[in-house]
């Protein structure tokens, strides 16, 4: 069992339960005829889904942080410093970043804060901030802050803890189509995008290994820095430079948003080819720290955290460069760092000796 595995987190029943639940939705997709609208059911299982309505197609999302803002309040706890600003980023960037791997660009964002006590909003040092975060997380995905909702569920979320999630709407540029991994060919691209660390996935293991810490979030890594501060650094927002691609004309085959799973989502598209990755980006401290104290070798933290590259972009070989520049323009870092290949469907890593075959990444 793997050491996610062991804190109760196993993808392989949640992505069980994901099939069985798009089952019962696809049965539902008749319903949006009375409304002019139709399913783009290849979009059935991907990180959005997509509907035709009056020429355009929407794309909708709802997502959620996971764990991270305990970390952001047992930050706030031992070190004194607030950084629910970082996670509102965080949360607003799980939400957008689905949203544009299918080529969307999202329009509008609404919020759901869930806290275990109504007093929470009332009291707590780190409403502002978080408030402030995720204001700025929409100015960075370029999309208005539509609402939300703040309910109290005592009993269902601890009091001291706030649960964050939400949901996004997202058009399609009318040039492009829903990129869903339908055009992904022998010989494209794959452009890994730097991560700015741990993201959005990969909290709850994160948490136990600084449970086992003498100094716990408090301690230092090599560098000085101290794990619990690197942890909370905010989530890359990769929407200006699907943007970018779109205002070059780069449209891409495939993108890919590298959260839970890791490296294995570069497969993510239902199709039968192999990505090849010959080049890794550099792993940030913070996740080789925690890989080390978590125990785990280069098969499982890859398949478990982004190890760097947060976002894919598949594209057509002779616009490869033309990627990395986008990104570059953008103020991101990628790497040309491997290929598409006819094949079985898996992902091969050569500089680590580590392949993941299909079977290890079924979302519908």
């Amino acid at each position: 069992m793997s050491e996610y595995g062991k804190l109760g987190i196993d993808y392989d029943v949640l992505d069980a339960s994901k099939r069985d639940a798009i089952g019962f939705a696809q049965s539902t997709s008749h319903l949006l005829a009375q409304h002019g609208a139709s399913a783009v059911e290849a979009s059935r299982g991907a990180s959005a889904f997509v509907l035709e309505l009056a020429g355009q197609h929407l794309a909708f999302v709802v997502e959620g942080l996971g764990t991270k803002s305990i970390i952001a309040r047992r930050w706030l706890d031992d070190a004194g410093e607030d950084r629910f600003a970082d996670i509102g980023i965080d949360a607003v960037g799980a939400i957008v970043n689905d949203v544009c791997s299918v080529g969307a660009l999202p329009l509008v964002i609404n919020a759901y804060f869930a806290t275990g006590r109504s007093d929470w909003h009332a009291g707590s040092t780190g409403l502002q901030s978080l408030l402030a975060g995720w204001h700025r997380g929409c100015e960075l995905s370029q999309a208005a802050w539509g609402g939300g909702e703040s309910p109290a569920l005592p009993g269902l979320v601890s009091p001291e803890e706030i649960e964050l999630a939400g949901s996004a709407i997202g058009l399609v540029p009318a040039e492009w189509g829903p990129v869903l991994g339908e055009e992904l060919r022998d010989g494209d691209a794959i452009v890994l995008v730097d991560s700015a660390g741990l993201h959005a996935n990969g909290a709850s293991l994160a948490r136990s290994v600084a449970d086992e810490l003498p100094e716990g979030l408090l301690t230092a890594m090599p560098s000085g820095r101290r794990f619990g501060d690197a942890l909370l650094d905010p989530s890359v927002i990769y929407v200006p430079l699907v943007a970018e691609l779109r205002r070059r004309a780069i449209r891409p085959s495939y993108l890919s948003h590298i959260t839970g799973h890791g490296m294995r989502k570069l497969m993510r598209a239902p199709v039968e080819l192999t990505y090849v990755i010959d080049e890794l980006p550099p792993v940030p401290e913070v996740l080789s720290f925690l890989a080390e104290h978590a125990g785990i070798d280069a098969r499982e933290s890859y398949a478990t955290f982004n190890m760097g590259a947060g976002y894919a972009v598949y594209v057509a070989a002779d616009r490869a460069r033309d990627v990395v520049d986008a990104a570059t323009a953008c103020g991101m870092r990628a790497i040309v760092g491997g290929h598409v290949q006819a094949g079985p469907r898996a992902v091969e890593i050569a500089a680590l000796d580590v392949t993941y075959s299909g079977d290890e990444l079924e979302l519908g």
